[in-house]
C-alpha cells in the first residue's frame, strides 16, 4: 500500500475516437495533431518535442495497460481525468471509458473525476486560436442538466471498484466554481444543487460525497449577473458551497510563470501557507511540471516556465512531500499537472528531451 497517493491529471484529447473533436483536430487523432506541428519560436526554445511512446491512441486499452504499468512503476497511483459536459452530453469520455476502464491492469490504479466545466473557445483549433475569441460551448448548466450529470457520475464512475475515495466517499472535483454558480443561478441555488448531489450519493450507498474545489487564487470572483454584481473571495466560496478539500490544477492560476522554475516554487510555498491559514479545510499540495502553450498558437504567446528540468521538478516534489508529512491528519494526496498535457508543456510522459526524467524524479522522492 502506498504511503502517498500521487495523482496526475489526464487531458483526454489524445484520441480520434471522439467525433466532436474533429472540428478542432480534423486529421483524426486528437490534439496529437497540434503536438506534431509544434516548432521552436525563438533561439533556445525547447520545441519540437516527441513522445517516446509515439502518438498513441489513449482510448485504446492496450495503450493504457502500458501507461498504467509505467505510472505505477514510478509511484503515480491515481489518475484524475478531466471530464466534460457540453451541449447536453459528455465530451472526450473515450480515453477513460474505452482506454483506462477496459485496461486489464486498471486495478493497479485509482482514478477520480475533475469536472472541467470551463467554456470552450477557439484555443483547441490552432488555425484560428490567435485571431478569434468565440465561445463554442458554454459550460454553465442549470440544475435539471446537473441532475443528469449526477446520475451519470454515480452509475458509470463512482461505483467502479478502483474509484478514489476519501473516508469511503467518492472524490469529485469542480474546476470552475464561478461557472457552476452562474449556471445554477446564484450561490444559494448552487449550494442546494450540491446538497442534492450529496443526497443522491448517499442514496447510492456511499457515506457522503467528498467535494473538492480547484482553487485558483484568493482573488475575488465577480459574480455579476447571478448575485447582483457581488464579489466574493475563493475562501468564502469554500464555506458557502460546502467544499471538503481543495487543490490546484496549475501554477499559472496563481503566479507569474514567465520565470525560472525555482523562483516560481518560492511563490508556491507562500501560496500554500496562505491557503493553510485561510481555507479552513484540507489542502492537498500541487506541483506543476511547467507551462508553455505556444504549440496551440500560430503567433508566439508569452508566458513560458524556464529551467523546469527533472531536477528542479524534484525540488517541488520534495516540498509537496514535506507539506504532506506536516499534515498527518489528512490523506497524503499530492496532485501533479499532469500526465499528458503536451500542448501546455506540462507532462510526465517520457519525451526525447528528458526521457523518463520526470517520472524518475517522482520515484526518487516517493519510491
Amino acid at each position: 500500500m502506498n504511503k502517498y497517493d500521487i495523482a496526475a491529471y489526464i487531458w483526454p484529447a489524445y484520441t480520434g475516437d471522439e467525433p466532436r473533436s474533429m472540428q478542432f483536430w480534423p486529421e483524426g487523432y486528437g490534439e496529437w495533431q497540434t503536438v506534431k506541428a509544434a516548432t521552436a519560436r525563438y533561439e533556445g526554445h525547447q520545441w519540437p518535442r516527441k513522445p517516446l511512446w509515439g502518438y498513441v491512441n489513449e482510448a485504446d486499452p492496450y495503450i493504457m495497460e502500458m501507461q498504467i504499468e509505467a505510472a505505477v512503476d514510478h509511484n503515480v497511483n491515481v489518475f484524475i481525468y478531466d471530464w466534460y459536459w457540453y451541449d447536453r452530453r459528455p465530451f472526450l469520455e473515450q480515453c477513460l471509458n474505452n482506454g483506462f476502464l477496459k485496461a486489464k491492469n486498471n486495478h493497479k490504479m485509482k482514478f477520480y473525476i475533475m469536472w472541467a466545466n470551463h467554456d470552450v473557445g477557439t484555443i483547441w483549433d490552432k488555425r484560428i486560436s490567435s485571431y478569434c475569441d468565440t465561445v463554442i460551448w458554454d459550460a454553465a448548466i442549470d440544475n435539471n442538466e446537473f441532475k443528469k450529470v449526477i446520475k451519470r457520475l454515480i452509475k458509470q464512475y463512482f461505483r467502479q471498484p478502483n474509484y478514489y475515495y476519501i473516508n469511503g466517499c467518492p472524490v469529485f472535483m469542480i474546476y470552475d466554481t464561478p461557472t457552476f454558480i452562474r449556471g445554477m443561478g446564484g450561490i444559494d441555488r448552487a449550494r442546494r444543487a450540491l446538497d442534492g448531489f450529496r443526497k443522491e450519493v448517499k442514496n447510492a450507498g456511499f457515506p457522503d460525497l467528498h467535494l473538492q474545489m480547484t482553487i485558483w487564487s484568493e482573488t475575488a470572483f465577480n459574480l455579476s449577473g447571478v448575485d447582483k454584481g457581488k464579489d466574493i473571495s475563493a475562501y468564502e466560496l469554500i464555506y458557502k458551497l460546502g467544499y471538503d478539500s481543495i487543490t490546484h490544477y496549475q501554477f499559472i492560476h496563481f503566479t507569474d510563470i514567465d520565470r525560472d522554475y525555482m523562483e516560481i516554487l518560492k511563490d508556491v510555498g507562500v501560496e500554500w501557507k496562505k491557503i493553510e491559514k485561510k481555507a479552513g479545510i484540507p489542502y492537498f499540495p500541487h506541483i506543476s511540471v511547467g507551462w508553455d502553450n505556444t504549440p496551440r498558437f500560430i503567433e508566439f504567446q508569452p508566458g513560458i516556465v524556464k529551467n523546469n528540468t527533472p531536477e528542479t521538478f524534484e525540488t517541488g516534489l520534495r516540498m509537496a512531500k514535506q507539506y504532506a508529512d506536516n499534515h498527518p491528519n489528512q490523506p497524503n494526496l499530492i496532485t501533479i499537472n499532469s500526465w499528458n498535457e503536451w500542448t501546455e508543456t506540462s507532462y510526465l510522459q517520457p519525451d526525447d528531451l528528458y526521457g523518463y526524467g520526470y517520472l524518475e524524479a517522482i520515484r526518487r522522492v516517493f519510491g
